[in-house]
């Protein structure tokens, strides 16, 4: 496995003195690029005709690196650290969302209005119709984001504490890039049942239903019951935002290749709630010949220890990822580092696309095969097209909000992803570039009208 490249998730913040004379700061900067350290910015703090203090922020690849960093540093003569900081650590420091009011209170009568007696009338007026609380409260614009803390991110499970500054994040996200309220629900039982009764008993509250970190295959079994039995959206991110945005990517992908979704073969290594999701979208827009891998090799007839969503894309082949990946066109990992060689790459046809999405360390990094493919996609942001599940579900909650959608069909998914895919239109298209950025303010506005407009056509909108 090569280096990962430095990143801001391992960012350093090094408050150091120095003696005041000239080349002392050249020595440190040497220090950290000999250690491998990536440079931010580097800011004066303090300066005296003995000594200056100053601020330098360094992005390591890893714990271990950044301590490495930190290390030579510290053997620099005459220089010492005074403060370490761990960036993300100072990020998530007391949480990274709150609740706020959105009117202000300034006098009796708007207390008399906002709170009792006046909340009185509204109390009665949701009674009377109970579909007036998604106009008169925060129903209309909220979304839990609901887990059990048995998948979290690529880390395992970690329980309900561990899996809360995920959810957080996701609800920032929520804010940020849609402007929906969520709120992190982290529940302390991984009991589907329970899980299923806890979230319909808190719906009430809640205008849509984000499933984060659920582990497979209990994950298939609650977001079906749930949608069965709630009138309001429900979405497992994990699955859907996934092969939503992985859908995106491939389209364009195909395209600066000149072959179609129909005629390729794609090899899916991961049949866990991504792989399932992303094969059962692909097949919907198209596709026609999927061979899924997971640990034991391709998904095959043959085999007797399938469940029901891995036998619904058994093929008649048996084999390992080595032999599945032999002639693809298109290999899609959300999978564990390092299963894929490169080897294995120059084994597929010709100009031969590879998503290798596994986090934080790919199936297979991109700078090893920078020759013997098309196009390449991973999970990272340090990389070039990045398969990031933002791209789809602020906007398709967006939507499904905006409508009063009553669930989020196979056809909702599959117009979000066109939509993503046609930000990129065909001259900006480029290797390096299949999909758009996370902060192009077009993105989420696209998704939402993409989902409104399906969501009518499929009868599911009340508005």
């Amino acid at each position: 496995m090569a280096n990962l490249n430095p990143n801001s998730s391992y960012s350093l913040s090094l408050t150091i003195e120095l003696p005041n004379i000239v080349g002392t700061l050249s020595n440190v900067t040497q220090a950290i690029a000999g250690a491998g350290g990536s440079f931010g910015q580097i800011s004066l703090i303090e300066h005296t005709r003995a000594i200056t203090q100053r601020e330098i922020t360094v992005d390591a690849s890893s714990e271990g690196h950044a301590e490495k960093i930190v290390a030579a540093v510290r053997e620099i003569p005459n220089v010492k650290i005074l403060k370490i900081s761990d960036r993300t650590f100072d990020l998530h420091s007391k949480g990274k969302i709150m609740v706020t009011s959105r009117i202000s209170i300034k006098s009796k009568a708007e207390l008399s209005m906002a709170y009792t007696p006046g909340v009185g009338r509204i109390c009665n007026a949701i009674y009377r119709d109970h579909s007036q609380v998604f106009n008169l409260t925060i129903k209309q614009n909220t979304v839990a984001v609901v887990t059990d803390g048995s998948a979290v991110l690529g880390l395992g499970n970690l329980g309900p504490e561990a899996a809360l500054p995920v959810m957080e994040g996701k609800a920032l996200l929520f804010k940020e890039f849609a402007d929906i309220d969520a709120f992190p629900i982290c529940l302390a039982t991984q009991d589907t049942e329970e899980i299923i009764e806890t979230v319909k008993r808190i719906t009430p509250v809640f205008g849509g239903i984000n499933l984060e970190d659920i582990a497979a295959p209990r994950c298939f079994e609650i977001e079906r019951r749930l949608r069965q039995e709630l009138d309001i959206p429900v979405f497992h991110d994990d699955q859907h935002g996934t092969a939503i945005v992985s859908l995106a990517a491939l389209i364009n992908a195909l395209k600066l290749v000149q072959k179609s979704l129909e005629t390729v073969r794609i090899v899916i290594n991961g049949a866990g709630a991504a792989g399932i999701a992303i094969a059962a979208l692909l097949r919907t827009a198209g596709a026609t010949t999927i061979w899924l891998c997971d640990s034991k090799g391709l998904v095959s007839h043959s085999r007797t220890d399938l469940n029901s969503q891995k036998k619904e894309f058994a093929v008649d082949v048996s084999g390992s990822l080595v032999d599945a990946m032999q002639g693809a066109d298109v290999f899609l990992g959300v999978s564990a580092p390092g299963v894929v060689t490169l080897e294995m790459v120059k084994s597929m046809a010709s100009k031969p696309i590879v998503f290798a999405m596994a986090n934080p360390i790919p199936e297979i990094q991109p700078e090893l095969m920078s020759d013997d493919v098309a196009v390449v996609a991973t999970g990272r942001s340090d990389y070039p097209n990045q398969i990031n599940n933002v791209l789809a579900f602020p906007g398709i909650f967006r939507g499904a909000l905006d409508c009063h959608a009553k669930t989020i069909t196979e056809h909702m998914y599959l117009e979000a992803a066109k939509a993503i895919a046609s930000l990129v239109n065909i001259s900006q298209l480029d290797p390096e570039y299949i999909i758009p950025s996370v902060f192009d303010k077009r993105v989420y506005k696209a998704v939402a009208e993409a989902v409104c407009r399906a969501a009518r056509q499929d009868g599911v909108a009340s508005e």
